[in-house]
């Protein structure tokens, strides 16, 4: 009875999707809101899976060479407004302290939106020479950007996330940071999330403020939208350029260095949530899960059984996973239905009669399949049962993925899947804003994704417009 009751306490995601994911952050302990509206508390089980993400991608960062900085939080307006197209696409989302201390501050400070003046005020005064590139930074930071519509992980005024920011004395140079960064992204979403995606550029009109390019990473949500999951822009030389910042070259000329940067963000736990969650909760990827083994003593008030679970538990402990008995008085019941609402990959369940036979009952969160295991090598069963876990999630979401693209090949037809069919439309584009901004309009909402890097030739004309095609874009919804 305490199984159905707490899964009749999410609502289904077929009912309603956005219930759904509100009852999942709630009930599994993920996040609160706050005092402050957009802003949300982010409860101990929530901030573990930020750590383990920061923990795998700050390695994989600094296997490349980058290094951590801090920058501060406070941006002056006379710096902001350096770069003109950054301060405007920023503009809207500034928060502004004008008071410190009881007084009125003589300038404007913006709370951090990006950080990308704050930087090029510093490199302006470390790069000198040639030898002074590249410089390869990043910081793990809050942002502040003042939300209309929130919803927690998703989209809210004060957010956590990675900005690295990188200056290289050519193009060719920034070039391939910025790609590699995507790749960085593509390859963690994949490896570390369980979640393959579409990456590409982005149109003009999609870019990020101030960018000559920008590449992007769009996992698809269970019910068919997209997530920004991560952008990477190169930006040229136009921020070395309204910030003078210079150096010497190998020829002994004066040039501006070639600047990138690229981000990810506690977006990525909405992620998670939307991709692999189902109607009984949370199902964690096992890389960034904080416990992947949850182990349930059965009538653990008979003699053994609790320091037998405790003793496998150590064990698996050794092994490097992270292990959780529950030696709460709550009925086994309950604490299945807690930990697959929480997501735990793998719950193990440990009676007398198992430590009786050298077993244990082995349950995967990803297949709910039950299975009798021996406490001997338990460790590589877990193991296994962990990349199981993974292999299951990657594949489902794949089939999702297949299931709900679509490809139009007239505005008719596109009409017809916006309204109909969520996910993504694949279809051809001539290039113009104007026809992103109709279809746009005449969907309610359908925005271009990206340019994917590989292209499919399905027409060569325009879906909207008719006129030549020069790309093929992915369209969708977004959050």
């Amino acid at each position: 009875m305490a199984e159905k009751k707490l899964v009749e306490s999410i609502t289904s995601m077929d009912v309603d999707f956005a219930q759904w994911y509100t009852d999942v952050v709630r009930k599994a302990e993920l996040a609160d809101y706050s005092g402050v509206k957009g802003c949300m508390i982010i409860r101990p089980y929530g901030y573990a899976i930020w750590e383990n993400i920061q923990k795998d991608l700050d390695a994989r960062f600094k296997a490349l060479g980058h290094e951590n900085v801090y920058m501060p939080l406070f941006i002056p307006e006379s710096l902001l407004q350096k770069e003109k197209d950054h301060v405007e696409g920023f503009a809207p989302e500034c928060a502004w302290v004008t008071f410190g201390g009881g007084n009125q501050l003589s300038e404007r400070l913006a709370v951090r939106p990006t950080s990308e003046t704050l930087f090029c005020e510093h490199f302006r005064s470390i790069i000198h020479s040639y030898r002074d590139l590249p410089k390869l930074y990043n910081q793990w930071v809050n942002v502040v950007r003042w939300e209309k519509t929130t919803r927690p992980f998703l989209r809210t005024s004060e957010f956590l996330w990675q900005e690295g920011h990188t200056m290289h004395a050519t193009e060719e140079e920034a070039r391939e940071e910025v790609l590699r960064m995507l790749k960085v992204y593509e390859d963690f979403y994949l490896e570390t999330l369980a979640i393959p995606a579409v990456t590409g550029r982005k149109t003009e009109k999609e870019k990020f403020a101030g960018a000559v390019e920008t590449y992007t990473i769009e996992p698809m949500m269970h019910n068919g939208v997209a997530l920004q999951g991560g952008t990477s822009h190169y930006f040229g030389d136009g921020f070395a350029r309204a910030f003078d910042i210079t150096f010497t070259d190998k020829d002994n000329t004066i040039r501006y260095p070639h600047q990138t940067s690229w981000g990810v963000s506690t977006r990525m736990i909405g992620a998670i949530i939307m991709t692999h969650g189902d109607d009984n909760g949370l199902i964690l990827p096992p890389k960034v899960a904080p416990v992947q083994v949850a182990i349930i003593p059965v009538q653990m008030h008979k003699e053994g059984v609790l320091e037998k679970a405790r003793e496998v538990a150590d064990a698996l402990r050794a092994a490097g996973l992270r292990v959780k008995v529950d030696e709460s008085d709550n009925s086994p019941g309950w604490k299945f239905a807690e930990y697959e609402m929480k997501g735990v990959p793998v719950r193990l369940e440990l009676g007398p009669r198992d430590i009786q036979n050298g077993s244990c009952v082995l349950v995967s969160r990803a297949t709910g399949e039950k299975t009798v295991v021996s406490l001997d090598g338990l460790a590589a069963s877990v193991q296994e049962a962990l990349d199981g876990v993974h292999n299951a999630l990657v594949e489902r979401v794949r089939k999702n993925l297949a299931a709900k693209t679509f490809t139009a090949t007239t505005f008719d037809e596109f009409l017809d899947h916006a309204a109909n069919h969520p996910g993504f439309i694949k279809a051809m584009w001539c290039g113009d804003a104007a026809c992103e901004e109709k279809v746009k309009d005449a969907t309610g909402g359908v925005k271009s994704r990206c340019i994917p890097f590989e292209e499919e030739q399905l027409s060569p004309v325009c879906v909207c417009c008719g006129r030549p095609a020069k790309h093929m874009l992915v369209w969708g919804r977004q959050y």
